[in-house]
């Protein structure tokens, strides 16, 4: 998985590039997303992978799939990328485009796993606390977790900040064994 992520880093960063000169950052970010989407359907994969299909007959289907929702550029890109063998890197290549326009943005991710489904006042106002803290917008995906027993959990790139009765148990549980 990390040599995926090494080798699309610098096709994002190029459509990155492009997207910022055309002030079209959105745009590419949503043809990005249509691209990996259609490379992780399964069939379309099996396509992909099939030796036995020509890299013509395999552009021609995939645009076909697209349907005129690529720019000049979006096209090449997937052209270059289905010729050469390596259509699969548009699902890395799409989720860093994405994290550089997070950060272009000043935009952090957050992934925060509450014990309870969370309502919309409380998601509301722990992400103003984030954005406060770190000085930038947060977009929040929220998930249960049941086993943290009461309290959440939140993960920021590779922070973690652990506010959960289960991480609380699981601390005094080591404290107390050493």
């Amino acid at each position: 998985m990390a040599e995926l992520t090494t080798v699309a880093r610098p096709y994002a960063q190029a459509a990155f590039r492009s997207a910022t000169e055309a002030n079209n950052l959105a745009g590419w970010s949503d043809m990005l997303q249509l691209a990996a989407a259609v490379v992780g359907n399964a069939q379309m994969a099996a396509l992909l992978g099939n030796p036995k299909v020509s890299a013509k007959e395999k552009v021609d289907l995939f645009h076909s799939v697209t349907a005129g929702k690529f720019n000049a550029e979006m096209k090449n890109l997937v052209n270059m990328l289905i010729e050469e063998h390596r259509a699969v890197l548009l699902v890395p290549i799409s989720a860093q485009f994405d994290a550089l326009k997070r950060e272009h943005d000043k935009m952090l991710k957050a992934h925060i796993v509450s014990a309870f489904p969370m309502a919309d006042v409380d998601k509301n106002d722990l992400v103003q606390a984030l954005a406060k803290k770190y000085g930038r917008s947060v977009e929040a995906e929220v998930s249960v977790d049941a086993s943290l027993i009461g309290g959440v959990r939140i993960q920021i790139g590779d922070e973690v900040i652990h506010a959960s009765t289960r991480d609380t148990l699981d601390q005094m549980a080591i404290t107390l064994t050493h």
